[in-house]
């Protein structure tokens, strides 16, 4: 349920916060007050159209704000899988507008336009004049249809747009394969070719990793020798003034005393320590320079293992993996193509298959729909019969497409006749901007408790209505009211005496600024706010008493349909 809207800067508004309740919340107000900017301010946050014109003059952004509580498990694991954690049953939505960017935050968090735009489609459904035109639509009909039916259609849809992607995937590779002997003896040989080359180099996984770490260490041997070679110098005691010859000096002096002080023992046999340490040392050297003498051989068969795999890595992908898996690519290719007459038979039969699997679960689907479809319009006829459409006909009527589709082979379409002796014709082609408006009142009447959102928008509804029709079109809204949120902007004082909380939006002017604003009405408050929407600017005792009399007439109705 949207639980509070807060708008600033943006158009008319400076800032206003609206606190909305359960049941039917009516706003009404004069013409050019601002209406709509509420309506639209809450598409904006959920990703509708900006345009930096709608910052209020001399202001530097515009802000809006929406708090939504989410109080079911569907919508939460919804909005879960859209990565939109719920925290205390609540999500926060704000877009701030500046005249270079839009910021948009959830729960404090960065998100994407079309985040909002699919959170929007799990939160709440908004009908005004852009989204009665989309009635019209003739793709809209099945899938309203479809929502209809979805308890008895279950998974079938999704796993008819399955195999529908199996057998469109399949069919345009037996399309693609049909090649004449010519060009795939070509592609035969190319293909040979290819493997072979890819065979021949005898490719290890991690191979080439381990050849670089060894390419390295080979490359710099000539310094490491260099090095080395210095070391043992340095250490041979057969080389003057060299740490063995210095340190072997060292012992024939010690030893000379060592005798006359226990400490010098020590120090002569530490320094005799040293000496075996420097020697083997020496040796491990002497031993490893031998071993590495000559490595010129060795690195050049290694560089052209690693050029070898490199001009691979160029022809047929980044790494021995990937290689190896186009390699394992072009051997099924190979093989299709060597046993040509096998493989393309294979693919008809499953084309065929699949075909048969489509046709079944189309023809399924289609027979679930018609059932429902009766159904559904007849549910329809009833609602806008209570709308004051008394002699209507609505049905809808069937074709098949010429192919199959991932919706099945249905076209469907809503046909209409408002008037008796009037022949059935499609609802975009007879239908006024008013009844369209009624027609979308009595399909969400219907179709109210088949989805999860539970917080319904209603502008422009009353476009076009008057007395009775007005009155019964109160009536369909306070039954929605029953069992979702509605939020409803009128003119008509039927529709604003049935509200359960009554806003109204104001303008106010001092001359040099103007500004909209709205507040929450109390019950004295509703009357004369009614009043006025009946009498205009002369309100008398017998339009207030109207007034009154219209809110109890309401309430009357709504205790009789509770």
């Amino acid at each position: 349920m949207l639980e509070s809207l807060h708008v600033k800067n943006l158009v008319l508004i400076e800032e206003v916060e609206v606190e909305f309740s359960e049941g039917l919340n009516i706003m009404s107000g004069e013409t050019g007050a601002g209406k709509s900017i509420i309506i639209d301010s809450i598409g904006i946050a959920l990703g509708g159209k900006v345009s930096k014109d709608i910052i209020r003059k001399g202001a530097e952004y515009a802000l809006v704000e929406l708090v939504f509580s989410v109080d079911t498990e569907v919508k939460r694991q919804k909005l879960e899988d859209l990565g939109i954690t719920v925290e205390d049953d609540m999500v926060i939505i704000s877009k701030k507008i500046t005249q270079t960017k839009c910021i948009n935050k959830v729960n404090g968090e960065n998100v994407t336009n079309t985040t909002l735009k699919r959170m929007g489609e799990i939160l709440i459904d908004v009908h005004g004049q852009h989204q009665n035109h989309s009635l019209l639509m003739k793709k809209n009909h099945l899938n309203l249809l479809d929502k209809f039916a979805k308890d008895e259609l279950g998974d079938l849809l999704d796993e008819l747009a399955s195999i529908y992607k199996e057998y469109v995937k399949a069919r345009k590779e037996l399309e693609t394969s049909v090649v004449d002997e010519e060009s795939r003896n070509r592609e035969i040989s190319f293909l040979e070719y290819e493997i072979n080359e890819i065979k021949n180099a005898e490719l290890k996984v991690g191979e080439d990793e381990e050849l670089d770490n060894q390419f390295k260490k080979l490359s710099s041997m000539n310094t490491i020798m260099s090095s080395l070679s210095c070391v043992h110098n340095y250490l041979s005691d057969s080389v003057s003034e060299s740490a063995a010859d210095n340190v072997a000096r060292s012992v024939r002096e010690l030893s000379k005393v060592s005798t006359l002080d226990e400490c010098l023992e020590e120090y002569l046999e530490q320094l005799i320590t040293v000496e075996s340490l420097l020697s083997d040392l020496n040796k491990d050297v002497v031993n490893y320079m031998d071993r590495c003498d000559d490595v010129s051989e060795e690195l050049a068969t290694v560089e052209e293992r690693l050029n070898l795999i490199n001009g691979l890595k160029m022809k047929y992908g980044n790494s021995i993996d990937v290689i190896l898996s186009y390699m394992k690519q072009q051997e099924e290719k190979l093989s299709k193509l060597k046993n040509y007459d096998e493989y393309v038979e294979s693919l008809k039969i499953k084309v065929d298959s699949l075909e048969f699997k489509v046709n079944i679960l189309s023809e399924k689907v289609s027979s679930i729909r018609m059932n429902n479809a009766k159904i559904l319009t007849d549910r329809i006829r009833e609602s806008l019969i209570d709308l004051n459409f008394l002699d209507v006909q609505f049905e809808m009527i069937f074709n098949r497409t010429k192919d199959y589709t991932e919706k099945g082979i249905d076209d469907a379409l809503f046909y209409i006749s408002t008037n008796p002796g009037e022949l059935l014709r499609p609802l975009s082609e007879v239908a006024s901007g008013g009844e369209i408006s009624r027609i979308m009142l009595a399909i969400k009447s219907v179709l109210a408790n088949m989805d999860s959102i539970d917080s319904l928008i209603f502008d422009e509804i009353d476009t076009g209505i008057s007395g009775r029709t007005a009155q019964k079109v109160s009536e369909k809204l306070a039954v929605i009211a029953k069992q979702r949120q509605v939020i409803c902007i009128t003119h008509l004082p039927q529709i604003a005496a049935m509200a359960d909380t009554h806003f109204v939006i104001g303008k106010i002017s001092d001359g040099e600024n103007t500004r909209s604003d709205i507040y929450r009405l109390s019950d004295s408050e509703a009357v004369n706010e009614i009043a006025r929407i009946i009498g205009g600017v002369q309100i008398t005792e017998s339009v207030l008493s109207n007034a009154r009399e219209m809110i109890q007439l309401a309430q009357g109705i709504k205790c009789m349909n509770a």
